[in-house]
């Protein structure tokens, strides 16, 4: 099928995109505020499986101040990046729109796919072009990040049901 011949149902494509795509951004500001980063770390316990979780939550951690370790934008970098590469890779991802038999699976692990391939390679730049850069710490923020995205990404993924194909 040539680009140029389009079904006429495209329009309808980026709906699922955008309800994962406003997930990512919920989660990113609810659970990386200042607000939710100092309860999870005061207020859960590590040793345990839901504390342990509701920490993970907390991981792409933005800040309102600048901190000791440099600018604004340098502290939030992670969390912007994250919901930038997320938004995009929803709506590159062509598993919905070409498949066969389009259906909630391909949605689910769409969404899903996409922001664990967000949060690493978010991280990975993020470690790239904040302070201290180094190969070792950006593989270790990529594999942190990779993690995070494997396991919160099924929430993107269940959002991503929320919308059409």
């Amino acid at each position: 099928m040539a680009i140029s011949n389009r079904p006429r149902s495209t329009a309808r494509y980026g709906t699922a995109a955008g309800t994962g795509t406003l997930a990512a951004l919920v989660l990113v500001a609810v659970c990386g505020s200042p607000a939710y980063v100092a309860w999870a770390q005061d207020g859960t316990d590590p040793n345990s499986a839901g504390g342990w979780y509701l920490r993970l939550l907390a991981w792409p951690a933005w800040q309102l101040d600048a901190g000791p370790e440099g600018g604004l934008l340098a502290a939030n970098l992670r969390a912007v990046l994250l919901v930038g590469f997320a938004a995009l890779l929803l709506y590159l991802l062509p598993t919905p729109q070409v498949a066969r038999v389009q259906g909630s699976v391909d949605q689910f692990c769409s969404g899903w796919g996409a922001y664990a391939l967000a949060a690493g390679t978010a991280s990975l730049l993020a470690a790239f072009l904040g302070p201290d850069p180094s190969l070792l710490g950006a593989l270790q923020a990529a594999g942190t990040g990779a993690s995070y995205g494997f396991l919160v990404g099924w929430i993107v993924g269940l959002a991503s049901l929320g919308g059409r194909a």
